[in-house]
Parts: structure tokens; sequence; C-alpha cells
């Protein structure tokens, strides 16, 4: 009996190996990060050297997950370097399907469950302390490149940080950009209605007054050497001094037509960060809304938000093709990075 289950392993395990699928490589680390009480959930993707077995990453009740080979041996060669940062009450494998295609290019993509800011623990009064989110991945980064099992495999000239809504903001703050309290709060008072003021003000009773020094800290990682962010939030709060001084390329993109939110509107439009930043690029896509960068909805996912009284982030606008809008700002990502 022992000698068959071992052929049947053995058996699996070459069918397996043969596999042709062009899948990226996965796995999950723990992250020792000092200004957290606990350890940071990290995950990694990568180009896959070897194959293992399939794993749905991220897939639940509401979105489908992005195969990968999980704790594939890493593919041979220095890869460039992507920090993910999530948005307000994201995680980091709903945007699988971004890291998946990054990976498939040849990048690694290294991200995290910020605390406090993560599904199923998303607080206002802890997302709003923005220094803490760029220091996970500014930790993360620290235990990656000291780790010479995965240092080795890295181009440490060719690190970014990309990140989604306040992720974008984190991504932002990592390649030097830093927010102002005061025109927070004079932003919000102006656009009372916007979605992140109503979140932080109105959900989570936050006092634009009185916001923590976190902030507004210098979170400035010099390894960053290019930045990518997706319909960043707060940046009409960050100041004009150091935007002027974030002298590396820098990718924004917004998505959405007229119906762009305004909390995320970087053209002249809106914050005008796309014109203020000394080498931006800017590219927007419609039709599409903010929540079209999410993953793909399965199709009770819709019905299973509503039950639960979430926001409808499966619904794109008319016209709007979810999987294409992903298969483009990758193509244009993948550009960006050079990849």
């Amino acid at each position: 009996m022992k000698r068959l289950l071992l052929a049947a392993c053995a058996t699996a395990l070459l069918a397996t190996s043969t596999l042709a699928d062009p899948l990226p490589g996965y796995d999950r680390l723990d992250i020792e990060a000092p200004h957290r009480a606990a350890p940071v959930a990290a995950s990694l993707w990568y180009p896959a050297g070897e194959t293992t077995y399939r794993v749905p990453i991220g897939e639940n009740a509401i979105f489908y997950g992005t195969p990968a080979y999980m704790g594939a041996a890493i593919r041979e060669g220095r890869h460039p370097l992507v920090l993910l940062s999530h948005g307000s009450g994201g995680n980091m494998d709903n945007l699988g399907w971004l890291s998946s295609r990054l990976a498939l290019k040849g990048a690694m993509v290294l991200a995290v469950n910020h605390p406090g800011s993560t599904s199923g623990d998303s607080s206002p009064r802890r997302s709003v302390r923005l220094a803490e989110r760029a220091a996970d991945l500014t930790a993360a980064l620290d235990q990656i490149l000291n780790d010479p099992d995965l240092a080795r495999y890295i181009d440490p000239s060719r690190i970014a940080a990309l990140g989604f809504s306040l992720g974008g903001a984190t991504a932002l703050n990592l390649a030097g950009a830093r927010a102002d309290r005061s025109l927070y709060a004079r932003y919000c008072e102006r656009f009372p209605d916007a979605a992140d003021c109503v979140f932080f003000g109105v959900s989570g009773g936050v006092d634009f007054s009185s916001l923590p020094d976190a902030f507004s800290d210098d979170s400035r990682d010099p390894r960053v050497t290019a930045a990518i962010a997706v319909d960043p939030a707060i940046t009409y709060a960050m100041t004009p001094e150091s935007v002027k001084a974030m002298n590396l390329p820098v990718l924004l993109v917004n998505l959405g037509g007229d119906d762009l939110l305004k909390a995320v509107d970087v053209s002249a439009a809106g914050s005008g960060l796309a014109g203020a930043l000394p080498q931006a690029e800017y590219a927007r896509f419609a039709p599409a809304n903010h929540f079209t960068f999410l993953g793909l909805c399965k199709p009770d996912g819709g019905r299973v938000l509503a039950q639960g009284g979430e926001d409808a982030i499966c619904d794109d606008p008319q016209g709007a093709d979810r999987a294409g809008v992903h298969e483009v700002i990758a193509e244009r990502i993948a550009a960006f990075l050079r990849l």
C-alpha cells in the first residue's frame, strides 16, 4: 500500500511539473515590523522557474481567484521588484490579477495586508495613519533584501512602489510625497461629500483639525526608483515642496470619464498632481470606475455584497469590460516599468 501511495504521489508530481500553463509563482511571508504589535502578512509573486501545484489566490464568495504555482522555485536572474499597496478595505490578494501579469513579464511583486486598513479590519482612525502603511512596505523591503535566498533574485536598481486608492497615496509617500494636515482639512471643508472625507470624518469620526502626526510624516524610501499610483487618495493634501522634489518617474492612472471620483482626480480639473510632478506620465481609462480596478467578480458577487450592506464594488458603468480594462492597465504599467 505504501508503494502504491508513493507511486501515485510521484505520478501526480510528474504531471504537475509538466504543466504548460504560463503561471507565476506565489508565496507568503511574515514581516517583522517594529512599528506594529504583530508581524504583517505579506505575499510575493514572481516569475516561476519550476512548477508546483496550482492555487487560486484570492478566491472567495465575491471574487474569482488568480491561479499561481504555490511556492515554486524562482526563475534565475535578477528581477525588478514592485512594492504593492492595496486600498482601504482591500487586501494584497485581490489585486492578484495585476501582480500575476507583472510577474509573468519578469517582475517580482511584494505586497502586504496593512493592519487596520485591510479586508475585515478597515478602521478609518487607523487607515488615516499614512506613515504606518508606508512603513509596512519599507519593513517588507528591508526583510526581503536581507534574506539571501530572495535578495539574489532582486535588481536593487529597479524598485518601484505601486498602489491603488489609499494605496496610491502610500506609493506616493514612499516616493517622497508628504501630506499636510491643514491642506487635507481644507480639502474636506471644500468637498465634504468626497468619498475619503465621508469615510474618515463621517463614518469614522476622525477630527480633521487634529489629524495624527503619522498623517504627515516623511515616509520617503530612497531605494524606490519609480512610482505608480492608480486613483490615488489624499493628493489634494500633498505639499507642493515635496511634490516638486520627487525627481523620479511617476505614472498616475485615473479610472472613469465624466464620472471620475473627485477624490482621486489628479488631472488639472482635480488636484493637479499630474501637472505638478517633475517626471509624471498620466493615463486615463474609460468606461470604468474606481472599483473596476478590483478583481473579477463572480455572478453572485454583487448580491452577496448587497446582503452585507457593502459598497457596490462589482458594478461597472455601462459598456465597461472589467477584464479588458485590466489588460490595458497592466500593459500600460508594464510599459512604464520597462518589463
